[in-house]
């Protein structure tokens, strides 16, 4: 999608008032937090996909009063989609490679792709979809497309920006941009997907991702920059967006904007999964970033209950909390 950002003289102040506040929480809680939040944001808000705004508030006006968690539109309660399943893929390629072997993630992806899962984006399954090596797929089809600005990359982030955090800065930024490069040839899918890996990184520090954004948008590169300095600023919501919610820009400033204009985990993501559109994807990856902010004992229980992860072309391969919790822990680890 095309996007209108601002010129970078009228790049708007990204800074943030009032700063979070959020419960002391371990380094190894805050990972697993972001790792099962995303997982929990992404089958919460699968059922209302491509839903008007204002659907999941009208359907459970309360919080904490159960029954979420409640499947539909071909899914069912608590299963996570192409989101999580493909996070999972890339957290488990980490770990087992001991690092970012890109070729690996790929061969991956597309023994996922071939096994005809649930949901894929149109970009995502175009690329894997093409025999093309995996070095140059992308590339070649953003030559032919021109339109690789989806969030297909930023939405399966959580667990390799779990991974790259304890590297720092560069390495964090460099890994989200080398894996949105898979699937998306576009460079604005690169550099929101870098800019998660660096809010989460600073997330799990204990440090406020919200009062980090000035810093994270000096290191974007600045054809993009602009484009989101807008949707990441204090003054900015979804209101504002001028592309659907399915392109990488909105999506992460959703998502920023749900961590910002909220106080706990369950708030931020239902507020993601009620803007409605691509709430899959937005819901997962707002439940990232509060569950790296708030911990993983801010992730309702009634809501991970039910939270289960298929895994398509991998035998009958079934994550549930306590599989993704290990996940989370050994990348954190790595």
């Amino acid at each position: 999608m095309t996007g209108h950002g601002r010129a970078a003289a009228d790049v708007p102040d990204p800074a943030v008032t009032p700063a979070l506040a959020p419960p002391v929480a371990s380094a190894a809680d805050r990972a697993i937090g972001c790792v099962v939040g995303s997982a929990v944001g992404d089958a919460l808000g699968a059922p209302f996909e491509f839903g008007p705004a204002g659907a999941f508030s009208a359907r459970f006006p309360a919080p904490g009063h159960g029954g979420e968690m409640c499947g539909g539109g071909g899914w069912d309660p608590g299963e996570a989609t192409d989101d999580t399943q493909m996070a999972v893929l890339v957290g488990e390629s980490l770990l087992e490679c001991g690092g970012l072997e890109p070729a690996d993630v790929f061969r991956r992806f597309r023994r996922w792709a071939a096994a005809d899962p649930k949901d894929i984006g149109l970009q995502t399954e175009a690329v894997l979809g093409s025999g093309d090596p995996w070095d140059t797929a992308a590339a070649l089809h953003f030559q032919v497309s021109q339109r690789a600005a989806g969030n297909g990359a930023l939405m399966r982030a959580a667990t390799s920006a779990v991974r790259f955090a304890p590297h720092g800065p560069a390495a964090t930024l460099d890994a989200g941009r080398r894996l949105a490069a898979l699937t998306h040839g576009d460079r604005a899918a690169w550099e929101g997907t870098a800019l998660f890996h660096e809010l989460v990184r600073t997330a799990l520090t204990g440090a406020d991702p919200l009062a980090a954004l000035p810093a994270a948008l000096a290191e974007v590169d600045p054809a993009h920059r602009a484009r989101y300095a807008t949707v990441l600023a204090a003054d900015w919501d979804p209101d504002l967006a001028t592309e659907f919610n399915g392109a990488v820009w909105p999506c992460l400033g959703s998502a920023v904007w749900a961590l910002r204009t909220t106080s706990s985990y369950e708030e931020a993501v239902r507020a993601a999964v009620d803007l409605g559109g691509d709430t899959d994807t937005v819901a997962a990856v707002t439940g990232g970033l509060a569950g790296a902010v708030y911990g993983a004992d801010a992730v309702p229980e009634r809501w991970t209950a039910a939270l289960h992860v298929p895994l398509p072309g991998f035998g009958d391969r079934v994550l549930r909390l306590a599989e993704l919790t290990a996940l989370a822990v050994e990348l954190a680890a790595g």
